[in-house]
């Protein structure tokens, strides 16, 4: 059944249940790291939604940074997908033999009428309407690459929206070898070693054992500190003259001049709250809000910039801090070595299972995970970049006055729900879209 709804002067034309018959066939091709393919996969089920037409399986490009070829299927539930969607869209797992060209070798070798290239970054729901609908009608097959960033999140009607929402919570899940692995972490890290148990034995046998020590409780920290991160701030972390330049020559490497050293000076930066917080000033916020030598910490994070020297002060504080490689076996680890976005899917299934998780910067796994926390009302503390960038750069302050400015700087900063502002977005923000008519 077809409706129309009109919503800030704009009219949208959609099936509310599954069409008797399909326009055509949508493809996207999504670039960026995990969590932004993630949003790229519920913005494509929203648009062949509007367009009443099939989904083909979104085709993860390799990311540039991470070199990650890992496909939907290697890293989501594709069967759990297709079902949980089945009375909203059609999707498909491959295109029907008539589409075998569509690939992306196809486009990438000309020119071609099918291919979507200039949809605006937030485009509306009409745009997609009047401007690819055409194409479906003709050619049976639209691709749209770019895609990223490529649907509006304010204007909307309630049940695209809806839609957006159920993508994300509930029809994209980790592959069962993800979740499995996850569980064990998870159990791990609830319940750890007693000082007798050796450290063999408990790979093998604590997730079963279940040694109850304290009170199985943890935390996840997100440590976005990896050289992407470093070299994309133009922040100065202390390295001295060989990481200034090492980190500019990265930064010109990898994003050929888009990216420049900032007109601002460190402490501008700094004072202003750009600047991604360093292990040892993550361990500072967290002992001055109260976690101690006996809290459970689960590092996740990639590559840390300047490895395990850079780590060390944050795991003095923190002496039961795990990570990937500290609680699992590099037999369990087989199936995700070297594979970034499943390394990420990981710490996000055990960031999803925590008591507190805690992100040392803005990103979008902190996004995705801070969105999907508090749809499911779980506890996360959002830095206040800005107050801690000043703190670091004040050296008079004693620990009293630091911890007693932290605690007032975030007592609103640790779970409380906030409405989304416009063009703030759903998955980052899903109250009300997804929650409520707040």
């Amino acid at each position: 059944m077809a409706q129309v709804v009109k919503e800030q002067g704009l009219t949208y034309i959609f099936e509310t249940a599954l069409p008797e018959k399909s326009q055509g066939y949508i493809q996207v091709f999504l670039d960026g790291g995990l969590n932004q393919q993630r949003m790229g996969i519920c913005d494509a089920v929203a648009v062949a939604k509007i367009l009443n037409a099939t989904l083909v399986i979104p085709l993860l490009e390799i990311n540039p940074v991470w070199q990650d070829s890992s496909t939907f299927t290697d890293i989501f539930d594709v069967d759990h997908f297709i079902n949980a969607l089945k009375d909203d869209i059609s999707i498909v797992k491959e295109l029907p033999d008539d589409f075998y060209w569509s690939t992306r070798e196809y486009y990438a070798t000309a020119t071609r009428a099918n291919r979507v290239k200039t949809a605006p970054t937030h485009a509306s729901a009409n745009w997609y309407i009047e401007n690819v609908m055409p194409m479906l009608q003709i050619y049976g097959i639209a691709a749209i690459a770019p895609f990223s960033h490529r649907l509006a999140f304010d204007n909307m009607p309630k049940d695209i929206q809806r839609l957006r929402c159920k993508v994300n919570f509930q029809a994209l899940v980790f592959v069962p070898h993800i979740r499995a692995l996850g569980d064990a972490l998870i159990s791990r890290l609830k319940y750890l070693p007693s000082e007798s148990e050796s450290s063999a034995n408990y790979l093998k046998d604590v997730t079963d054992s279940r040694s109850k020590q304290g009170n199985g409780k943890f935390v996840v920290l997100h440590l976005r500190f990896d050289k992407d991160m470093a070299a994309h701030s133009a922040c100065d972390f202390g390295g001295g003259k060989a990481e200034k330049l090492a980190l500019a020559k990265y930064r010109q490497v990898i994003w050929q001049g888009r990216v420049l050293n900032s007109q601002f000076t460190d402490e501008e930066l700094r004072s202003q709250g750009r600047c991604p917080l360093t292990p040892e000033e993550i361990g500072l916020l967290l002992a001055a809000l109260g976690f101690d030598n006996s809290t459970r910490l689960y590092l996740a994070s990639h590559k840390v910039y300047g490895g395990e020297a850079r780590i060390s002060t944050l795991r003095s504080l923190f002496p039961l801090m795990e990570e990937k490689k500290s609680l699992a076996s590099s037999e369990e680890r087989t199936h995700i070595k070297g594979k970034a976005s499943l390394l990420a899917a990981l710490d996000y299934y055990v960031g999803m299972h925590s008591d507190i998780f805690i992100s040392a910067s803005p990103g979008n796994m902190h996004n995705a995970v801070v969105g999907h926390r508090t749809y499911l009302n779980l506890k996360t503390i959002r830095p206040n970049m800005a107050l801690l960038g000043q703190l670091f750069l004040n050296k008079s302050l004693t620990w009293p006055e630091f911890q007693e400015a932290v605690f007032e700087g975030h007592k609103h900063r640790q779970g409380q729900l906030r409405l989304r502002k416009p063009k703030q977005s759903i998955y980052t923000y899903p109250v009300p879209d997804c929650m409520c008519d707040a």
